[in-house]
């Protein structure tokens, strides 16, 4: 079991590590969501069921479909100002 447990541990470490250093937005979300999968099955290797559970509908679903979700409206936003950028200004009535 203990043997369980480190590796579990170093299994966090990296993927921990792998996440900080993701550069691309799009891939972040992945990262958090596979670290938040780990984190669960180490919560579980510990004894601990009820973080585990907390940790998966937290750490594993809520959290990375927040920041895809923030992540599309910010991309839908930049869209809309670039559409309004490149639409001529209408001028007011002649007189």
């Amino acid at each position: 079991m203990i043997l369980i447990q480190l590796m579990l541990l170093l299994l966090v470490a990296i993927s921990g590590t792998a996440v900080v250093f993701a550069r691309d937005p799009s891939t972040q979300p992945v990262g958090i969501g596979f670290f938040g999968l780990i984190l669960t099955v180490m919560f579980m290797a510990f004894r601990a069921p009820d973080v585990a559970l907390s940790q998966i509908v937290i750490g594993t679903v809520g959290l990375p479909l927040m920041i895809l979700l923030a992540l599309a409206k910010m991309r839908r936003d930049a869209q809309q100002r670039e559409t309004a950028e490149k639409r001529p200004a209408k001028e007011g009535p002649a007189r």
